[in-house]
């Protein structure tokens, strides 16, 4: 069964386009099929993968609004890519009044999820429809939080979006769990943050270790590169393959 993992967070800059243009990546170099959608109208992943989003003629939102074909990049890095660029944000918008508009993304999916593996979806930094449509897509959602006392205590509102999404539109929705991100071992309101990160949402899901905060990540999407492409033994490598090991075993 193909595992449709949408990457989310409603706050910004806590890493969620990094991690999934990293795990989709790493997951395809274990040879599996794997195709990312770029679901933000700020389109960064879009642009981490090395198109332009402003000469793009068709993107996720032609599927969502029009219902047309998903329009599919092929093979960028041995992934698949279906881009966006600003013009999403109208299309949440025309969502307000569209019929079955929770189930737009869901139904676009299913069209092609036959031919892959996993299917990550990079989730705007809100809490509006482009997250929500996202979620009830979604068989999995991970979630990338900051070792930040702020980023953390923001947490609170994402999970009333999860507990509303898996009690009615999406109940078989499965919470993978936490990434705390941009984690700094030598401060120490990061590491009273990671702790409390894993007292209070363990219950919700696995929290995995800490991806460090590192100035190769930036190096890497300079380059429109995967970090694991740039410096295959960087310590942050390793620790999104442990992450992965996780993901691969779920039902």
């Amino acid at each position: 069964m193909t595992k449709t993992i949408a990457i989310f967070n409603q706050a910004g800059g806590v890493g969620k386009t990094t991690l999934t243009h990293n795990l989709g990546y790493q997951i395809a170099r274990r040879d599996r099929r794997v195709l990312l959608v770029d679901m933000d109208p700020q389109s960064s992943l879009t642009k981490f993968v090395g198109l332009v989003p402003s000469e793009l003629a068709k993107t996720v939102a032609n599927a969502i609004i029009d219902e047309e074909s998903l329009p599919i990049h092929k093979d960028l890095l041995g992934m698949d890519f279906v881009p966006a660029n600003r013009f999403l944000s109208a299309t949440e918008m025309q969502l307000v009044s569209a019929s079955l508009r929770d189930f737009r993304l869901k139904d676009a999916l299913e069209l092609v999820q036959e031919q892959y593996d996993y299917i990550l979806l990079d989730c705007p930094p809100s809490l509006g429809l482009l997250s929500y449509i996202s979620l009830v897509a979604a068989t999995h959602v991970l979630v990338p939080v900051e070792t930040h006392l702020k980023a953390f205590e923001g947490t609170d509102e994402l999970l009333q979006t999860l507990t509303y999404v898996k009690s009615k539109p999406n109940k078989q929705l499965q919470v993978i769990g936490f990434v705390p991100t941009r984690y700094d071992g030598r401060n120490s309101a990061d590491i009273r943050t990671l702790e409390a990160m894993n007292e209070q949402l363990s219950a919700w899901g696995k929290v995995f270790e800490a991806i460090p905060r590192a100035t190769a990540f930036v190096d890497a999407s300079e380059e429109r590169l995967p970090l694991a492409a740039l410096q295959a033994k960087h310590p942050a490598v390793k620790i999104m393959d442990k992450i992965i090991d996780h993901i691969e075993k779920l039902a």
